[in-house]
């Protein structure tokens, strides 16, 4: 499937003229030979998941009969072998398992090869739903693995080695420039839909892959046409992507539009869909507000109280 729709698409191109990129997520269990000289030939990206060290890696990612850990780690280094440093990304995702142990995970990205890291964490779709698992820790506990991230990735800067947390330069970008980020949940309105779209195996259109996870369980609020029976006027007008964009517009949002960040924020109507059934949310209960604005006060307080820090995170805007 994947072979085809490279092949159909790049041939396409060849009147379109798109500037096309393409990417593989992938746990790397079926990695082959064959598929990575496919890559090579087709300039092809390899995302994966990597979790931590080899304990903390297994636990959040269990595999039947097989250490996922160690599949990972001999995916990423074929590929590398094949495709180039560059071209192979890792993806962590922050469970309760670990918290505290902020250290160690960019220790194994270190020993790894890479040179950045997304401290990211469970967001309510999907998987984390259905195991409960985005239920397992509050937003204290992340705040505190989040400083805990940052502190020792400025600290490995000042000792000569150059690395970068993803997330943080997005919205130093945002801080310190007048350039966008193309991040859709830092947008006003939202980036859904509009940063991008996603395609289903079965033709629906959802403007975000959150909105995809979403309809998997059964509510398609986000479904914005099919396909095979909708013109791309009509799955683009549709009422399931405008309605959400109009309310989005922080500018006019309730406690949104009189707040300091609002420069730097965006929207989440998938996020606050999924946890208070309403495409703005109330700003006082939401997740997102609260996350967003503890890491804005923490950069900024960075920024301001340790000058060596300052010319750390100065660097990561143009990354």
């Amino acid at each position: 499937m994947i072979k085809y729709i490279v092949i159909k698409t790049e041939e396409r191109n060849v009147v379109e003229q798109r500037n096309l990129a393409f990417v593989i997520a992938t746990n790397l269990s079926i990695l082959s030979r064959e598929i990575l000289d496919f890559c090579l030939e087709h300039n092809i990206n390899i995302s994966t998941s990597l979790d931590g060290p080899e304990e903390l890696h297994n636990a959040n990612r269990p595999n039947a009969g097989n250490n996922s850990y160690r599949v990972t780690i001999d995916g990423i280094r074929q590929a590398r072998e094949i495709l180039g440093m560059d071209r192979v990304s890792a993806l962590m995702t922050t469970t309760k398992a670990s918290l505290g142990r902020a250290t160690e995970i960019i220790d194994e990205y270190v020993r790894q090869g890479f040179r950045s890291i997304f401290l990211r964490g469970l967001s309510p779709y999907g998987f984390a739903i259905k195991t409960k698992y985005f239920s397992d820790y509050d937003s204290d506990q992340w705040h505190a693995f989040y400083r805990e991230g940052l502190d020792y990735i400025i600290d490995l800067n000042r000792r000569g080695f150059p690395f970068v947390e993803h997330y943080t330069a997005l919205i130093l970008r945002k801080m310190l420039t007048p350039y966008g980020t193309g991040y859709v949940n830092l947008q006003s309105p939202a980036g859904i839909g509009i940063g991008g779209i996603v395609f289903n195996y079965n033709g629906e259109v959802y403007p975000s892959d959150e909105a995809r996870m979403k309809a998997e369980m059964g509510d398609k609020v986000f479904l914005m046409g099919n396909l095979l029976a909708d013109s791309y006027e009509q799955i683009m007008l549709s009422p399931a992507l405008l309605t959400p964009l109009q309310e989005s517009i922080a500018e006019s949002v309730p406690m949104c539009e009189e707040c300091a960040f609002l420069p730097y924020c965006g929207s989440d109507p998938d996020y606050h869909y999924a946890t208070q059934r309403d495409f703005v949310g109330h700003k006082a209960l939401s997740g997102f507000c609260r996350k967003n604005m503890e890491i804005f006060r923490y950069i900024i307080k960075k920024m301001e109280d340790d000058p060596e820090a300052r010319r750390v995170l100065e660097k990561w805007v143009h990354w």
